[in-house]
């Protein structure tokens, strides 16, 4: 992948920082060091592709106006989380851009394929012998 669309998507990134929610003590209550990176994957202008896996990746923290959302709340400062958001988003962009391997078409061969139909004949044979058990068969 390359650094220009890192740049550009850092560079239409908004920051905006929150109160930690949760535990935490003193310093998450009064302190907003949680960060939130909003960026619109429209503006990074991705293509086809990469745009349907990343939007796949996303999955809920995508809005419906296509901004996506990413927090940041592991570090007790928020220049340590700002980085962390962006390492998170910097992770997603470079998953969307990898290509999914193909998956190779497997041929069972002729033994296997008959071994499997006796297997199957055996178990169906077993399954039909159980059932009510008439007085004939005493």
């Amino acid at each position: 992948m390359d650094s220009q669309l890192l740049d550009r998507a850092h560079g239409l990134a908004q920051e905006s920082f929150l109160a930690g929610s949760g535990p935490g003590g003193q310093n998450a209550n009064k302190v907003a060091t949680e960060v939130q990176l909003r960026v619109n994957i429209y503006a990074l202008r991705l293509p086809p592709p990469v745009f349907a896996r990343l939007r796949d990746l996303a999955g809920s923290k995508l809005t419906a106006a296509g901004d996506l959302l990413i927090t940041a709340r592991e570090h007790r400062t928020q220049d340590a989380n700002r980085t962390a958001a962006r390492a998170k988003l910097d992770e997603m962009l470079e998953a969307a851009h990898r290509q999914p391997k193909r998956r190779a078409k497997t041929r069972v061969n002729r033994i296997g394929k008959h071994q499997r139909l006796k297997s199957k004949k055996a178990r169906g044979e077993v399954k039909a012998k159980r059932g009510k058990v008439s007085r004939s068969d005493w």
